[in-house]
């Protein structure tokens, strides 16, 4: 109501003067420009009044939005467990700070884990399924021994918020997801629905850990009871494990051609000094000068290098790993 007290003052004046005032009455010519005067500048008043109101709108529901995708996809700690942390998410949705993709890592008694989900779909659509994973994550992590149970959770998840989104029938919706588990000493362990398999840097070597075929994405088939993880080998001190989202690999340039993620990342681990930040940075932006800045999916990246330190604060370098030792293939 406040909003309409200027406009109304306004307008009033307009008819008042229109109606009341002699000047307004007469045909000739300077009365017309007078006239014409008038109502102008309470026109002009009347856009500038609503077009602030709108701006200052638009900015209140950005706030208000920003705090929700900031609750939603958190940022991430700068160093958990031993392991150098950056993450970073490019939305296809202009004005979204985050879309489809979801990627989290929790410290547990078990390990670091973390996951790297894909939606289907892209944008503010998306939020719910998002919303969902990543919820059921954040406490499975923790409560669950093995990462089968965890990936069961996640399923359960997903498969109680498509039934409520979608009471009538069963929605063409699934999330690709990446689990990895990091122990105290460095080994690593997956399971994998229907996504792109992590890279291992180790020095100036980039390597992708595709150990075995990952299972479908989560949602369109059930698991199977028994989930025995993958073993990626071991992370050295100073290796990073690069995880992505297949909008990294799958983004293309005006000509068609698809990003070189492998040489953009063998590029950026050669070019000293480096971090995971640093890296991180450097994909971004080679992701957004090839798409000229607007990927037509969501993409989503994050990098967790094993430093020296094994507190909850730390800092990490790439050099050489150790051949990879492990668990059982599934």
């Amino acid at each position: 109501m406040r909003s309409l007290g200027l406009p109304a003052v306004w307008g009033a004046a307009a008819v008042t003067y229109k109606l009341a005032c002699p000047l307004a009455q007469e045909t000739g010519l300077e009365a017309r420009i007078v006239t014409s005067a008038v109502f102008f500048a309470v026109g002009t008043g009347l856009i500038l009044h609503v077009r602030q109101t709108l701006m200052r709108e638009l900015r209140q529901w950005r706030r208000v939005a920003g705090a929700a995708q900031s609750a939603l996809l958190r940022p991430l700690p700068s160093s958990v467990d031993g392991l150098d942390v950056a993450a970073g998410q490019l939305s296809a949705e202009r004005g979204a700070a985050i879309g489809g993709d979801l990627y989290e890592v929790v410290a547990t008694e078990y390990g670091v884990r973390a996951v790297m989900g894909d939606v289907r779909g892209h944008g503010i659509g998306t939020f719910g399924t998002v919303a969902a994973v990543l919820g059921c994550f954040r406490e499975a992590a923790h409560d669950e021994k093995d990462l089968g149970s965890v990936l069961h959770r996640l399923e359960r998840a997903l498969a109680r918020h498509l039934r409520q989104e979608h009471p009538a029938g069963a929605a063409e919706e699934f999330v690709t997801l990446l689990l990895v588990e990091i122990r105290a000493d460095g080994e690593m362990a997956a399971l994998n629905c229907g996504h792109p398999w992590p890279y291992r840097l180790s020095g100036t070597d980039v390597d992708q850990l595709a150990s075995a075929d990952p299972y479908p994405p989560l949602g369109l088939f059930p698991l199977p009871a028994e989930l025995p993880t993958v073993g990626l080998g071991y992370l050295e001190h100073g290796d990073a494990l690069f995880l992505f989202t297949d909008g990294a690999q799958d983004a293309r340039d005006a000509r068609g051609r698809f990003f070189p993620l492998p040489h953009a990342l063998t590029k950026a681990v050669r070019d000293a000094p480096f971090s995971s930040q640093t890296i991180l940075s450097r994909i971004s932006h080679d992701l957004q000068h090839h798409t000229r800045g607007g990927p037509v999916d969501d993409i989503a990246l994050m990098i967790l290098t094993k430093s020296g330190c094994t507190s909850l604060r730390g800092a990490g370098l790439f050099r050489s790993a150790a051949p990879p030792r492990g668990r059982d293939q599934p």
